[in-house]
C-alpha cells in the first residue's frame, strides 16, 4: 500500500514513515502542499495522510486535487486542532477520517486499515484462490491450511493484487506499491518479486498478460 504523508514536522514525519514502512507500507513524505501536488501527479496512492497546518497553506485546499483523481485515495486528516468545527470541516470537504495530534502510530495504522475496509466493503476480507487463502484484514496467507511466510515487499505486492483481484495491475502500479521516491530499483526487480510469490503460492495463481500487467487467477491447477 503506497501512502503520501503531507507533514512539515520533520521529526514526526520520520517517525511515521519508519513505523509504517516496518508494517510493509511504502511511504512518500512531503513537507508542503506544493510537494503534495507534485507527488499526486507522479504516483498513484492508496492513502493520503494530510496535516492541516502547513507552511504554504491549509491542507484542506489539497482535497479538490485529490477528488479530481481517477483513482481517489483515502484521506486521513492529521491535525493538532481539537475543535469539533475543524473536524466537521475536514470531513465535509471530503476527508475520510481524522486523527488529533499527538496520536499513537498504532491508532494511525488501525485507522488506515479501517477506512480501507469501509472503502472496499463490497470485497470479502478473505480471498480464496484454490487452496490459497489470503486474509487481508489479518495480513495472513495460508496454503492448504499452512501459513505462508512472506517478506514485507512480497506482502505489499500481493496485497495490492488481492484487494482488487478482478483488475489487471500494470507494472507501474505494482512498482508504486513496492517503492517510494527515495528507493532505488531496476527494471527487473518487479519480476523477481513476482517469481518469488509464484514459488510460494503456485505459478497458476499469478497470471501474466503480456503488454498489460499481472492479475491473480482463481485456477485450481496448482504446482
Amino acid at each position: 500500500m503506497r501512502v503520501l504523508l503531507v507533514e512539515d514536522d520533520i521529526g514526526l514525519s520520520e517517525a511515521v514513515c519508519g513505523y509504517l514502512r516496518a508494517k510493509a507500507f511504502v511511504v512518500d513524505p512531503v513537507p508542503s502542499l506544493a510537494g503534495a501536488r507534485g507527488a499526486l501527479l507522479s504516483a498513484q496512492y492508496a492513502a493520503v495522510l494530510l496535516d492541516l497546518h502547513l507552511g504554504d497553506g491549509d491542507g484542506l485546499s489539497l482535497l479538490p486535487t485529490i477528488r479530481a483523481l481517477k483513482e481517489r485515495p483515502i484521506v486521513i486528516v492529521l491535525t493538532a486542532r481539537d475543535q469539533v468545527t475543524d473536524r466537521i470541516r475536514g470531513l465535509d470537504a471530503g476527508a475520510d477520517d481524522y486523527l488529533i495530534k499527538p496520536y499513537d502510530p498504532g491508532e494511525l495504522l488501525a485507522r488506515l486499515r479501517a477506512v480501507e475496509r469501509r472503502r472496499s466493503a463490497g470485497n470479502t476480507p478473505v480471498l480464496q484462490l484454490g487452496t490459497i487463502e489470503i486474509d487481508l484484514a489479518r495480513e495472513l496467507v495460508r496454503k492448504k491450511g499452512a501459513p505462508v511466510a512472506l517478506t514485507q515487499k512480497e506482502w505489499a505486492l500481493l496485497r495490492v493484487m488481492a484487494t482488487r483481484p478482478e483488475r489487471i495491475h500494470t507494472r507501474e502500479l505494482l512498482q508504486d506499491a513496492l517503492y517510494g521516491f527515495d528507493d532505488g530499483t531496476d527494471s527487473n526487480t518487479l519480476e523477481v518479486f513476482i517469481s518469488r510469490l509464484r514459488r510460494k503460492l503456485g505459478r497458476a495463481h499469478i497470471q501474466t498478460l503480456r503488454g498489460l500487467g499481472y492479475r491473480l487467477a482463481f485456477s485450481l491447477d496448482e504446482e
